[in-house]
């Protein structure tokens, strides 16, 4: 996003609070990208989650209320912050993980 800026170790997104550390992304560390919902349960693709507040969808004049289910996610490659799932109603959506909880 535009609204990050670095502290220390570490990038401040200054929109949501994340924070990651810096060293992470240039692919030396091998390390696996571990994408967790709200309760810090971790989210693997196709996984269940359910949404935990009503949220407005850009492009739709639907809502996605709270409760709705969403099957089978997928992951965005390289991001901790985003799945890509559909509900019943809404196809294509990219959720940020901080509005979801593992069902």
């Amino acid at each position: 996003m535009e609204n990050t800026y670095p502290d220390g170790d570490n990038y401040i997104c200054a929109d949501c609070g994340h924070e990651w550390p810096i060293a992470s992304g240039n692919g030396e560390g091998g390390e696996a990208l571990v994408v967790r919902d709200v309760n810090g349960n971790v989210l693997n693709s196709g996984d269940t989650v359910t949404v935990i507040k009503d949220l407005k969808v850009k492009g739709s004049s639907i809502p996605l209320k709270q409760g709705t289910v969403i099957r089978n996610i997928r992951l965005v490659d390289g991001d901790e912050e985003h799945i890509e799932g559909s509900s019943d109603k809404i196809k294509g959506l990219v959720l940020k993980v901080c509005f979801l909880k593992k069902a």
